[in-house]
Order: structure tokens, then C-alpha cells, then sequence
């Protein structure tokens, strides 16, 4: 039976970027993932602010494309953009993201198992250490021993469970599909250097539609419904389907070819209460609730989220015997990536609570239009402070009508 100080269930950016950092560390980690080409399957809107493709490394070969602004197409049908001439962000091919990852594990000296899923971790009897077993695509059963096991699977949240007594913290849960298109270039430039996203009832009800441009030639289309739990069954890929459709007739790109198809949940709790672990087992990214569903982004927090954990981790494994501080360690991890990420970023929760629950009636496209209008002054800079940092202080009474009214 193989043995490592860590083991990590799950190679999206959380589990990826532990693992990477571990490695990098020099501790003896495994990390296991169901797909067999991390490359594949790559849905993700995947678009970062400047600042955070710094923090984190990332190289040429993961960044598709820049962007300089905005636009957003309100329920009115009227475009509304902000755009400057130097860059604001890169929007990432999530595909390249993972592998790359993957990659830097194995040459830090890790053990990357993919094509591997977990089924179950259990106690050893006999020792401290935890016993994860796989299975291979051909149903065969391995085990695995390792000091910590981290849940990094996502919102399956496929180790750490659902925790049942979270009835007040409400869950939003959206279903998206994306498409990958190619256009000619005329098209492309068109989308180029901005994202660019459709909001309001009468595009995508409970939801938004998005277009990012790629590398020459390619679009990121995508729709996501986040409707309130009574509505939940509508949550249908027929129904996505069918809006996906509308939406690119409505752009002008129905006729573009499509290249690759794909889909994905997204879950996350608006108090972010979720257990973020038991024992050795620690929970990490969106099966935490990392995800910001006000913007349908996660790939900054789930990465964070990783740094967050990582010196608690190193800590523990530099004292395996002083089980006390590895007891504590979960409240400390909560209570740093609360602090981390900040108050802010609890309050974008209740907005997206809000704004998609509420988006299928005229009502509320009246008041996302208000908000779009007394956004019009605003610079492409301002914007990117409100979606991607919360900056929502520097709006004040712009703000009042959408927030309130």
C-alpha cells in the first residue's frame, strides 16, 4: 500500500494548487482526479483580474485571451460598455489551467493518479493515518494511506458530505452549459478585449448568458440558471438548451460552428457554513463554498482557499504528534479564509441570493436596469473593484435603487 503525508481528492485549481504547493514544499503528496485528461471536460467562465494571474503564477500557456472592459446587455436590449486601453484581466483556457497544475505536481516530485476515483476514506485502526480507497476506470480497488486526506472534489463534495443542520444557511445551486465556437475573424474582434455577459428575464430567467473571447478565432458562450429551491426542477439541459440556442440567435452567433459542448453545477452557501472538515480530513474550494455566485466566479477563491490551508498544513506535519493544534486546526482554517477573503464577500452572497432568485419578472428587470444606468459613469477599472473585489462602498447611492428598491 502506497503511503503519502497528503493526499488530495480532486485536481481543479483548489486541489491543484494545494498539491502544487505542497510539492513545491517538499512534502509527499498524491493527487487523485476521476478525469483521465484534465484538459477535457474544462467548463469554467475562467476570467481573473491582473492581479490574481500574478499572485498565483500562472504562465502564458494557461491565458487564452486579455480583456480591457465590460459590456452588459441589459433587459432593455441596450449595450451598456466600459473599456480602457490597458488590460484588466486574462480570461484562462480552464482546460490548459488544470493539466499545467498537474503537470507542476509531478515535476516537484508528486503522484498525480488520474482516470482514479475515491470511493471512501476510512481510519486505520492502528495508527493516525487514513486509508482512502480508489477505483479505477476498470472498477479495480486500491488503497491509499496518508496522514491528512483533503476534500477538493467541488460541489459534489464527494468526501466531507452535506452537513444536515444548515437549513438557515440557504444553498444556491445553478446548472450551466458553455459552448466553444469558432467564428471568423471579423466576428472574434467584434468580442475581443471585453466580457460581455446578457442580463435579464426575457435572455436567461434566474441567470446570465456570457460571451469571453478565446484565442483568435474562438468564443466562450455560456448560459447559467440559479433559481430558488421551489423551482429547482426546472433546472432541466433542455431547458439550457433551448436558451443557449436563443441567446446565440439573439447575438448574432447562431451560425457560428461549434467546437466542443460541455456543462457543470455550481453550489455554494451564502453564509458559507458548509463543515470544512473532521478529524484529518479537510474540505477545500468550492466544497466550501468558495465560489462567488454574484459573479458565477470561483477559480480566485478556490486557489485561495489552497493558500489558506497550506501553512495551517505545513504546521501540522511538521508536529504530528500534537494532536491538540491538529484539533484546532479547522476552526483556524475557517476563521483565516473568513478573514481572507472578507466581509464583502459574504455580503455578495445575499446579493446573488437576490438578484437570481428574484430575476424572472419585469419588476426585477427594472431594477437590474436602474443598476446598469447608474453604473454608466463608472470606469472599466470601478467596475472590475465591484464584481471582482466587492468594492460595493464605492457606489454608495447608486447602488440604494437595485439594493433596495
Amino acid at each position: 500500500m502506497e503511503s503519502f503525508e497528503v493526499l488530495v481528492a480532486g485536481a481543479g485549481p483548489a486541489g491543484g494548487e494545494l498539491a502544487r504547493c505542497l510539492a513545491q514544499a517538499g512534502v509527499s503528496v498524491c493527487l487523485v482526479d476521476r478525469l483521465a485528461d484534465m484538459r477535457q471536460a474544462a467548463f469554467s467562465s475562467a476570467a481573473l483580474p491582473l492581479a490574481s494571474v500574478s499572485r498565483f503564477g500562472l504562465p502564458a500557456e494557461v491565458l487564452a485571451a486579455s480583456w480591457h472592459g465590460w459590456q452588459l446587455l441589459g433587459p432593455n436590449a441596450i449595450w451598456h460598455q466600459w473599456q480602457q486601453q490597458h488590460a484588466l484581466g486574462a480570461v484562462l483556457d480552464f482546460g490548459a489551467l488544470r493539466h499545467w497544475l498537474t503537470v507542476q505536481v509531478q515535476a516537484l516530485g508528486g503522484e498525480v493518479q488520474l482516470a482514479s476515483s475515491v470511493v471512501a476514506v476510512e481510519t486505520n485502526s492502528n495508527s493516525n493515518q487514513l486509508i482512502t480507497k480508489l477505483r479505477d476506470p476498470h472498477g479495480k480497488i486500491t488503497k491509499v494511506k496518508s496522514n491528512w486526506v483533503v476534500d477538493a472534489t467541488g460541489q459534489s463534495r464527494c468526501l466531507i458530505g452535506e452537513t444536515s443542520n444548515l437549513v438557515k444557511d440557504h444553498l444556491l445551486l445553478g446548472i450551466g452549459l458553455e459552448w466553444l465556437l469558432k467564428v471568423d475573424m471579423g466576428r472574434w474582434q467584434h468580442w475581443s478585449k471585453k466580457l460581455s455577459f446578457a442580463l435579464g428575464s426575457s435572455w436567461v430567467p434566474n441567470g446570465y448568458g456570457w460571451v469571453f473571447p478565446m484565442q483568435p478565432g474562438l468564443l466562450k458562450v455560456g448560459v447559467c440558471r440559479l433559481p430558488p429551491p421551489w423551482q429547482s426542477k426546472q433546472l432541466g439541459g433542455l431547458a439550457l438548451g433551448l436558451l443557449q440556442k436563443q441567446l446565440l440567435k439573439k447575438l448574432d452567433l447562431g451560425g457560428a460552428t461549434v467546437i466542443n459542448r460541455h456543462g457543470g453545477v455550481i453550489r455554494s452557501r451564502v453564509q458559507r457554513s458548509d463543515c470544512h472538515g473532521r478529524g484529518r480530513l479537510l474540505a477545500l474550494g468550492d466544497a466550501v463554498s468558495t465560489a462567488n455566485l454574484l459573479g458565477g466566479e470561483g477559480i480566485r477563491h478556490a486557489m485561495e482557499s489552497a493558500r489558506v490551508l497550506l501553512p495551517l498544513l505545513l504546521d501540522a506535519l511538521a508536529n504530528p504528534g500534537d494532536e491538540k493544534a491538529n484539533q484546532g486546526l479547522i476552526k483556524t482554517y475557517k476563521k483565516k479564509l473568513q478573514g481572507q477573503l472578507g466581509t464583502s464577500w459574504s455580503l455578495s452572497g445575499r446579493l446573488a441570493k437576490r438578484t437570481w432568485w428574484g430575476l424572472d419578472n419585469k419588476a426585477a428587470d427594472q431594477r437590474m436596469e436602474r443598476l446598469l444606468q447608474g453604473l454608466n459613469h463608472c470606469s472599466a477599472a470601478d467596475l472590475s473593484e465591484l464584481l471582482f473585489n466587492y468594492r460595493f462602498e464605492r457606489f454608495g447611492l447608486r447602488a440604494l435603487p437595485y439594493l433596495f428598491g
